[in-house]
């Protein structure tokens, strides 16, 4: 079977660039930026080469290895490959109502400001008719005003002081109130800023740094680390809380994506004969709690998914029945070592990479391709139809049972025609695709056994994608404690994105209320900490 190419990240580095730094590197040691250029150029000649060796390779393979790849849906793909797409559904989608443009009710962040009547109030008699009175209107008119303003601000108090000529006494004015008994001049507010700017944003600490300098509030990039890894020293409980939240989850999807640690030690042997570790990834994990409740968790490191997975289920109690794991069926993600033999877990597949390798070869195989593309978007025609009706776990089960499973049984039929009647090469591109999914067919269809089961890893490869931002503005983190600090804040962010939560607004609060939310951190989480702070109110 062919194997499977992990996703390459692309650096867009023109071939003059590449001839400047090396004329720099004959003159002088290669920057930082012209290191990195070189090396995405090597790295990228071993995989064109790698690729051109492998004798079933592609001009598709070789054009998604150096471009952009397009669309994978359905019509996309069978427009691609000279098919004539599927017809539009008989009940086209009706335009949403509205002009586009953002209410005012939609500015949450926005400062309001309530201004008054110059001349009226309420009762008062009319200015036109003279006979009636005016009363206040419950809508008030709303013009939205934008104004351009630093992601950081600092104010500079000036407390007057007198000296007496006499005596010499000092008098000075008193601090505001929300200047006094601060022992740091960074605000909550800053250091949330920071950390959702840097980890929930991808903006590295040195370009923030030069923009604030440039806006006048001068803000070493140093300095910008320092406050964010004590906040992330803080919060750790939080952080505890939220692993061991969603150890406890029903269904948990994990995967991985590359990451350099420039400081990070090489990882010994696994065994005795084998070949040292030497990868460097950020796993993810997002898990769905009993009341529907997702959680993400990051974690940069040596360890693959499935060991990072492990670690988290762990702590998870004895008393629950086992957790729905969904993943691809790369090994590292299926290993789960140091798990008590007593903790089971049901496997499921994700289904979009089953399909993701007939998108790859439409080209070659445009019939079959369709065939199998349309069936499996009915099936998640299906999944969104069940979505929609806010059905339970069971009745969702049921639904897909009565609707999806004819369509995925006559699918298996033939997938296992086209093998039987020696239609397909099994080694073709079409051949591997096919015995992919008769392969792994039990757990892709686990969503028709399971209550819960979903049909793809999507939710957590849209989440990974907090890190694979990072990794593009950044390149790398230096030290394992920056991974750390790192994979806390987007826990912390991704949760509350997940949970419809102001991610500012919840560290910001968090750090606030330092002493309480480490004292009782299940009630500061991002889907309850709203309800906390309504009851700290007098």
């Amino acid at each position: 079977m062919k194997k499977q190419r992990p996703p390459v990240e692309r650096l867009e580095v023109p071939l003059a660039e590449l001839k400047q730094a090396l004329v720099r590197a004959r003159q002088a040691p290669l920057a930082a930026e012209d290191y990195w250029k070189l090396d995405a150029a090597i790295d990228t000649l071993g995989q064109v080469t790698a690729l051109v060796g492998e004798k079933d390779a592609t001009i598709r393979d070789l054009r998604q290895l150096l471009f952009a790849v397009s669309s994978e849906k359905t019509a996309t793909v069978l427009k691609d490959a000279g098919v004539e797409p599927p017809p539009p559904p008989s009940q086209p989608r009706t335009k949403k109502p509205g002009h586009g443009r953002k209410a005012a009710g939609d500015y949450a962040g926005a400062r309001r400001v309530k201004i008054l009547h110059p001349t009226l109030q309420a009762s008062d008699p009319c200015p036109v008719c003279e006979q009636g009175k005016v009363y206040v209107q419950a809508e008030a008119k709303l013009v939205v005003r934008v104004i351009g303003q630093a992601p950081l601000a600092a104010t500079v108090y000036e407390m007057e002081r007198l000296r007496c000529n006499l005596c010499g006494e000092i008098f000075t004015a008193p601090s505001p109130v929300e200047a006094a008994g601060e022992t740091s001049k960074y605000d909550a507010t800053a250091l949330a800023m920071m950390a959702t700017l840097r980890y929930g944003h991808g903006m590295p600490l040195n370009r923030l740094a030069a923009l604030e300098a440039n806006l006048g509030i001068p803000l070493a990039a140093s300095t910008q680390w320092e406050e964010i890894a004590n906040l992330a020293d803080e919060l750790q409980p939080i952080h505890a809380e939220l692993i061991r939240l969603a150890a406890q989850g029903e269904v948990l999807h994990n995967d991985d994506t590359s990451m350099r640690v420039l400081a990070l030690p090489r990882p010994p042997k696994e065994k005795e004969g084998q070949r040292e570790r030497t990868g460097v990834h950020t796993s993810g994990i997002v898990s769905t709690t009993a009341v529907g409740q997702p959680i993400a968790l990051f974690f940069t490191g040596a360890q693959h998914a499935g060991e990072n997975l492990a670690d988290v289920l762990k702590r998870r109690a004895a008393a629950l029945g086992p957790p729905i794991q969904m993943c691809d069926a790369l090994s590292w993600n299926l290993k789960l070592p140091g798990l008590p033999a007593e903790l089971q877990r049901l496997v499921a597949h994700c289904l979009a990479h089953g399909r993701r390798r007939f998108v790859a070869v439409a080209e070659n195989f445009p019939e079959a391709c369709r065939h199998v593309l349309e069936q499996l978007r009915e099936v998640y025609a299906y999944d969104a139809k069940a979505k929609a009706s806010a059905l339970s776990p069971e009745e969702r089960l049921r639904f897909h049972q009565e609707h999806s499973q004819p369509v995925m049984e006559k699918l298996q039929q033939w997938l296992a025609a086209q093998f039987a009647g020696k239609l397909v090469e099994p080694n073709s591109g079409l051949g591997t695709a096919i015995t992919y999914l008769l392969k792994h067919w039990d757990r892709l269809t686990l969503f028709l056994r399971e209550a819960g089961a979903p049909l793809d890893n999507n939710l957590c490869e849209r989440a990974i994608k907090k890190a694979i931002l990072h990794r593009k503005n950044s390149l790398f983190y230096k030290t394992q404690n920056g991974a750390q600090a790192g994979d806390l804040f987007m826990s912390l962010i991704h949760t509350a994105e997940l949970s419809g939560a102001n991610a500012f607004d919840y560290l910001t609060e968090l750090k606030r209320h330092l002493a309480e939310a480490v004292q009782c951190p299940a009630m500061w989480m991002p889907w309850n900490y709203r309800e906390r702070l309504a009851g700290l109110k007098p």
